[in-house]
């Protein structure tokens, strides 16, 4: 094994290392995280449930985080209704090919969506195409929006009015990896938060 490559895997570990450093110091993503997760739990209290979809890696980052709820995160404890609406292939690709890829999470929100539901939308750039008409389609159905997106957060916090997140995290690198390494760490707080949160009010169900 060459320096220069043992070199590189230090370089990109002390990278990613930076941006999670910028992400423990950023206090206001900290109370938005928090506020996003009471959000969720309170919603899940009253008979909701959570949604989240993404593209590529964050499809897999959409399908852990709803793992994380539905099965468990650390602790043995009840399942929380939520839902990936990255999986199911005949939708998807019936979806995709009768309506256009952009309809692919919306038209799953039209179909399962209620007031009251929670859509964490996940995308890099802030500018995914299908994310953004899913963020538009529960606007439009009074469903509570949470971004995890990169840097400047793009068409998911800029340019619409009211914004398409009613909560946003933006991690500030634009550099996907190491955004979607910060997202993951989120992805986990969140799941760790909203289930304090859902089973402290619902201790019953905490003891199965």
């Amino acid at each position: 094994m060459s320096d220069a490559t043992t070199d590189l895997v230090r370089e990109k570990l002390l990278e990613g290392i930076g941006v999670m450093e910028a992400v423990a110091r950023d206090a206001a993503l900290h109370a938005t995280l928090a506020a996003a997760a009471e959000v969720t739990a309170d919603a899940l209290l009253a008979g909701r449930k959570l949604m989240v979809a993404g593209n590529g890696g964050s499809a897999a980052d959409a399908q852990h985080v709803v793992a994380e709820f539905v099965c468990r995160l650390v602790g043995d404890r009840p399942a929380m209704r939520a839902v990936a609406l990255t999986t199911d292939t005949s939708i998807l690709t019936a979806v995709a090919n009768d309506y256009g890829f952009e309809r692919l999470f919306s038209r799953q929100i039209e179909a399962l969506g209620q007031p009251g539901d929670v859509f964490l939308a996940i995308s890099t750039s802030g500018n995914s195409p299908n994310v953004l008409r899913a963020l538009e389609q529960c606007r439009a159905m009074g469903i509570v929006t949470i971004g995890l997106t990169g840097k400047t957060g793009g068409k998911m916090i800029g340019g619409n009015v009211p914004p398409l997140c009613d909560y946003c995290l933006c991690i500030p690198s634009d550099v996907t990896m190491y955004i979607q390494q910060a997202h993951l760490a989120l992805e986990h707080i969140f799941s760790l938060l909203v289930e304090r949160r859902y089973f402290a009010a619902k201790p019953s169900a905490a003891r199965g």
